[in-house]
């Protein structure tokens, strides 16, 4: 009996572990919206950083991204404990915040002027290159900034991740949602460490001197990565503003009963499931991009109320 017993409550753990993993592969899902986001932005945090100095302060920002995680993920339990109600309007909340910083990052980009991106990016490297900059207090400044901006993307992905399984009990809760945690804390900024340093890979191996056939095949590679890195930084921003449309939107219209009927309506109404397939993702990323447009001109129009 002891035996049958003990198989009996290793079957039960495996079929519980199975199904945590599940989740978690569907939550995963979910917050990879964010997650595109979250690469671009922290990639471009330590832009204007020394190079020897890039790893520490992407170091520097993952250990305040575990700190805020440490913060956020017990948050979201006890509120699903207590106060599970609140999820909902919460993660409606991050669905609204992530398509107005999509438009946002579309209407920045449309409208501010060649010469105040080139002003950014000179004062960058003014302060490389002026010796009277104190360098330490400039990387603090940049980690801090960088920290700040995870604390909200961790707040929307760890939102996001319960928002998949507040139905589950409270220890599949606490399971997945800590594996978001920890997968994309480690995931992003372990991509991010290896994106910054592309390009002094590159660097490196055009440095080399070139002998034979395989000096030239390196030196070749160190070209082709000098020219991907700042094509893969500006592939990971599009990438990850689709994205945030489309996750975004996607909570908006199944928040909304109106909106979700309607497109169940859309869906009923096409005979073609190949055409079915594209009718859920293109309506969420409407339904996103007019909310960040509704939200971007409700800010603005306090702002500037505020201001007078």
């Amino acid at each position: 009996m002891a035996g049958s017993s003990l198989f009996t409550l290793i079957d039960k753990i495996a079929v519980a572990l199975d199904d945590v993993a599940l989740m978690t592969k569907v939550a995963a899902k979910k917050t990879a919206g964010v997650l595109g986001d979250d690469l671009a932005l922290n990639a471009q945090q330590v832009q204007g950083v020394n190079a020897d100095r890039e790893l520490p302060v992407v170091w520097a920002v993952a250990k305040g991204s575990f700190v805020n995680k440490l913060i956020l993920v017990p948050a979201a339990l006890l509120i699903s404990a207590f106060i599970p109600w609140l999820i909902t309007p919460l993660l409606m909340c991050g669905g609204l915040y992530l398509c107005f910083e999509g438009v946002e990052k579309i209407a920045h980009s449309l409208f501010t002027s060649k010469d105040d991106k080139d002003a950014e990016h000179k004062k960058d490297l003014d302060a490389l290159l002026d010796p009277s900059v104190d360098m330490m207090a400039y990387e603090k400044d940049k980690i801090k900034g960088a920290i700040k901006t995870d604390f909200i993307l961790s707040a929307e992905i760890i939102v996001i991740a319960l928002g998949t399984v507040q139905d589950k009990s409270i220890i599949e809760q606490t399971s997945v949602v800590s594996l978001i945690a920890l997968i994309m804390t480690v995931g992003v900024y372990g991509l991010v460490a290896g994106i910054v340093k592309l390009d002094d890979l590159g660097l490196h191996l055009i440095k080399q001197p070139i002998e034979n056939a395989w000096s030239k095949i390196k030196h070749g590679f160190g070209n082709f990565l000098l020219s991907f890195a700042p094509k893969l930084m500006k592939t990971l921003a599009i990438v990850g503003t689709a994205a945030m449309f489309l996750v975004g939107g996607g909570i908006i219209a199944h928040g909304l009963p109106a909106l979700h009927h309607i497109l169940a309506d859309i869906e009923a109404s096409v005979s073609s499931e190949f055409i079915t397939w594209f009718i859920a993702p293109t309506f969420n990323g409407v339904v996103g991009m007019l909310s960040g447009a509704v939200a971007l001109l409700t800010f603005n129009l306090i702002t500037k109320l505020f201001k007078k």
